[in-house]
C-alpha cells in the first residue's frame, strides 16, 4: 500500500513538473517550444537603410524573444513593392514554378484585399486584443481593416506625400523672376511657376508628381469630392477637369515632367526642381546635382507641406503598407503575433523609423517622434522632413483611399493611359511648333484628347 501511494505521489510530481516545464518553456500556451523552434519566412520591400534596420531588428528578436519563445524569423525575399506583389500573387494562384507563400509579408491594402478575398490572410484580431490595438494610431489601424471589421494588415511604418524643392536652383530662379516659395503652396501656383521656369531655363521642366493616380485622388479630396463614382472614376466631374489641367497641359507645353520612375533620379541630374513624392523617399534624394556637361553643384533641399488646389482643404495622402500574416497553423500564427507585437513596441518602432522618412505607428511612439529631435540622426533632410510632418500633423487631414477589388488595375490603367496621352501630345506639339505658333500647335496636339480619355475611362 505504501509503495503504491509513494508511486502515485512520484507520478503526480513528475506530471506537475512536466506541466510547469511545458508552460514556462512554451510561452505559457503549449504551442511553442524553444527546443524545437518554429521558423517564419518574411518577405518585405524595405531597401537600403530600412533593410539594414529591419535586418538588425530581426536578428535582435531571434537572439532574445525568439530564442526564449522558440521563434526564428528568416527573411527570404526583398524586392520593391511591384515585384513583391507579382511574386505573392503567383504564389497565391499556385502558378507553375511559383514559390510557396511566406508566413509574413509587407503588404499594401490594394493587394491585401485580393488576398483576403482568397481567404489567405489571417485576421490579426485573433492575435491582438482590443486593448493592444488601441495603442496604435487609429487611422493607421483603420486602413489595415480595409473597410471591414477584420484586421488583415498591421501598420508598422507610415509615410505621407509632400513637396521636395531643390533650393539651389529655385533660389536663382526666384531671384530672376520674383517667384517665391509661397507660390508653391498651391498647384495653381506651381503650374504658373513651371511655365515661367520653362521659359527662364531654356526649356527645362520644373515639377514632377511621381504618382498621377494619387495626385488625382488627393485632388478630389481637397476639392470636396470622391474620386470614385460607383465602380468608375468620377471623371465627368468639373473637379477632374481642374486636376487634368494641373498636369496634362503643362506636361504637353513643357514645365511638368512626363516620367515613369522616382523623382530623385530627375533631381539628381538637374532636370527637375520640385517633386511631389512620399516622405519615405527622403534619404534617396541627392546631395549634389550632376548636369549633362558633368558639372556639379550642391543640392540643398527644402521640404514643404503638400500643395493644395486653390479653395481646397488641406489633405495629403497617407502611404505605407504593413505586415500581413498568411494562414498556416496555430503555432506559426501565434509566433507571428508575438513577433509583430515586439516589432511595433515603441522602442523598436522608433528605431525602425527614426533614420528614415517613415512615421511610427503607435500613439506613444508617434507622440515621441513629433516631440523630439533625434540627435543620432545624421541626415539633415530627415530633420527637415520631421519638422514639416509636425506642421502638417497640426493642419492637414491624412487621407487613405478606399480598398476594393480592381483598385490596382484602376490605378495602373489610369497612370499608363494618362502618361501615354501626355507623351503623344507632347511629341505632336513639338513637331507642330515647326509650322504653327504655340497656341495653334497646342490646340492641334491636344484636340479631343480629354474627351477621348474620359470616354475610354468611363
Amino acid at each position: 500500500m505504501f509503495f503504491r501511494k509513494r508511486l502515485r505521489v512520484i507520478s503526480l510530481f513528475i506530471i506537475a513538473c512536466m506541466l510547469v516545464f511545458m508552460l514556462s518553456g512554451c510561452g505559457g500556451n503549449g504551442l511553442l517550444d524553444p527546443r524545437n523552434p518554429v521558423t517564419l519566412t518574411l518577405w518585405h520591400t524595405y531597401a537600403q537603410r530600412l533593410n539594414e534596420s529591419i535586418a538588425q531588428l530581426v536578428e535582435e528578436f531571434n537572439y532574445t524573444v525568439g530564442a526564449e519563445k522558440g521563434i526564428i524569423i528568416q527573411t527570404s525575399y526583398v524586392a520593391d513593392a511591384s515585384e513583391l506583389n507579382v511574386r505573392i500573387m503567383m504564389a497565391a494562384n499556385n502558378d507553375p514554378g511559383a514559390p510557396a507563400l511566406p508566413d509574413l509579408a509587407v503588404l499594401n491594402p490594394r493587394i491585401g484585399v485580393a488576398l483576403a478575398d482568397m481567404g489567405l490572410l489571417l485576421d490579426l484580431t485573433t492575435q491582438f486584443r482590443p486593448d493592444e490595438l488601441s495603442l496604435f494610431v487609429p487611422d493607421f489601424i483603420a486602413e489595415g481593416k480595409m473597410g471591414g471589421n477584420a484586421l488583415y494588415i498591421l501598420p508598422i511604418a507610415k509615410s505621407i506625400e509632400l513637396l521636395y524643392v531643390n533650393t539651389t536652383i529655385f533660389d536663382r530662379f526666384s531671384q530672376a523672376t520674383g517667384v517665391g516659395y509661397e507660390q508653391l503652396s498651391s498647384f495653381e501656383g506651381i503650374i504658373d511657376a513651371s511655365e515661367k521656369y520653362y521659359e527662364w531655363s531654356g526649356g527645362k521642366d520644373f515639377f514632377y508628381p511621381v504618382e498621377l493616380f494619387n495626385f488625382a485622388m488627393v485632388g478630389f479630396q481637397q476639392l470636396g469630392e470622391e474620386f470614385k463614382d460607383g465602380e468608375l472614376m468620377n471623371l465627368s466631374s468639373p473637379t477632374f477637369k481642374r486636376i487634368w489641367d494641373a498636369y496634362y497641359p503643362p506636361a504637353v507645353k513643357g514645365g511638368v515632367a512626363i516620367f515613369d520612375s522616382y523623382g530623385n533620379y530627375l533631381m539628381s541630374s538637374g532636370e527637375i526642381v520640385c517633386v511631389l513624392g512620399t516622405s519615405a523617399s527622403v534619404t534617396f534624394f541627392p546631395e549634389t546635382v550632376t548636369y549633362a556637361d558633368n558639372t556639379k553643384e550642391e543640392c540643398v533641399l527644402a521640404i514643404l507641406p503638400h500643395p493644395v488646389f486653390e479653395g481646397g482643404a488641406n489633405v495629403a495622402l497617407q502611404r505605407g503598407g504593413g505586415m500581413g500574416v498568411f494562414k498556416s497553423n496555430s503555432e506559426k500564427e501565434y509566433a507571428a503575433g508575438i513577433f509583430l507585437k515586439w516589432l511595433t513596441e515603441p522602442a523598436q518602432n522608433l528605431r525602425f523609423t527614426a533614420q528614415t522618412g517613415y512615421m511610427p505607428v503607435t500613439l506613444s511612439a508617434f507622440d515621441d517622434y513629433m516631440a523630439k529631435e533625434y540627435e543620432n540622426v545624421a541626415n539633415q533632410n530627415v530633420h527637415k522632413l520631421r519638422a514639416t510632418i509636425v506642421e502638417m500633423q497640426e493642419s492637414y487631414t491624412f487621407y487613405f483611399p478606399p480598398v476594393f477589388s480592381g483598385f490596382e488595375e484602376m490605378q495602373r490603367s489610369y497612370n499608363q493611359t494618362l502618361r501615354k496621352a501626355a507623351e503623344n501630345s507632347r511629341r505632336d506639339y513639338l513637331r507642330l511648333l515647326e509650322s504653327y505658333d504655340p497656341d495653334a500647335a497646342f490646340e492641334a496636339a491636344t484636340n479631343g484628347v480629354f474627351e477621348q480619355f474620359i470616354g475610354i475611362r468611363e
